[in-house]
């Protein structure tokens, strides 16, 4: 059984599910379907063609997201060739791009289902940013856009929340490769992303510097990288459950609006251009159903 290396824990221990990110040697899938709550060009008029993979070598304390990067529900195994007819049959359904929902894990897998069959329409990877530049490599050719979370610019807080002190100068590194493969942004006549990078960052109730310090760090290492600035934070995970997470009491609430005006002027200040998601996509009604049955349905 393989020891496992492909995110920054380095964990080295064999794919049975006791790995960090709980995989296995299988692909496991929760939901593949068209999905239209992505940035507008990713999303488009039709949605992306989203495939949500279960397991995450992060597992934030509030991921909305809980229930299968957390493994509390199992998804359904594929093999990579039945990935790549899941691709297929998503873009015959009208989707835009191939949209991998936090497919580190999965590396090797998903890299077979590439080769497969070569795509008609663009890969997006779609990850929190926690990557192995020497993973990223391994998929050169393969993805034409980038689409990485820049949680955190303060060690203390990725090491409380996410359990990685290491994320925020991992991250960057990570961004870095992405940049080296993908370029700067490209866009098609309908402005949809056919190359390039795109990073997002969630606002956190009661972090605001982070945020701020985040923005200054995309502004300084990243110029000209459009940016997602997200306001939607809904409490979820731990965050949802009684009790809260233990010394973030602040995690249990949605940003307010004056938090998210605070992030906004500096983002504006910086001169970074991009998107600002508004505070109206919190709760659960964005959360995408986890169709443990079938994996792929219209959304």
């Amino acid at each position: 059984m393989t020891a496992c290396r492909l995110c920054p824990r380095l964990c080295g221990l064999p794919r049975n599910g006791n790995t960090p990110c709980g995989a296995t040697e299988e692909l496991r899938i929760a939901r593949a379907a068209l999905h239209r709550w992505e940035e507008p060009p990713i999303s488009g008029k039709n949605g992306s063609g989203a495939v949500f993979f279960t397991g995450c070598p992060l597992r934030c304390r509030y991921c909305q997201n809980h229930e299968i990067s957390a493994g509390l529900l199992p998804g359904r195994a594929v093999t990579p060739e039945e990935l790549s007819q899941i691709f297929f049959r998503l873009i015959e359904q009208g989707a835009h791009n191939i949209n991998l929902v936090t497919p580190t894990h999965f590396v090797p897998g998903i890299r077979q289902a590439l080769l497969h069959k070569k795509l008609p329409v663009p890969v997006v990877y779609n990850t929190s940013g926690y990557e192995r530049a020497e993973t990223l490599k391994s998929l050169e050719g393969l993805v034409d856009v980038y689409l990485p979370d820049l949680k955190y610019a303060q060690p203390a807080l990725a090491r409380d929340l996410s359990g990685a002190e290491d994320y925020p100068e991992t991250a960057v590194k990570a961004i870095q490769e992405m940049l080296r493969q993908a370029g700067p942004p490209v866009y098609d006549g309908a402005g949809m992303m056919t190359r390039g990078v795109l990073i997002r960052h969630l606002i956190l109730p009661g972090h605001t510097k982070n945020s701020m310090a985040v923005l200054e760090r995309i502004a300084r290492d990243f110029p000209g990288v459009p940016v997602s600035l997200m306001a939607q934070y809904t409490p979820w995970g731990q965050a949802r459950e009684p009790g809260g997470v233990p010394g973030y009491p602040e995690l249990s609430r949605p940003i307010t609006r004056r938090e998210l005006h605070k992030v906004q002027e500096a983002l504006f200040s910086l001169n970074l251009g991009g998107f600002v998601q508004s505070r109206k996509a919190m709760g659960g009604d964005f959360i995408p159903a986890w169709d443990m049955e079938e994996p792929l349905s219209e959304a």
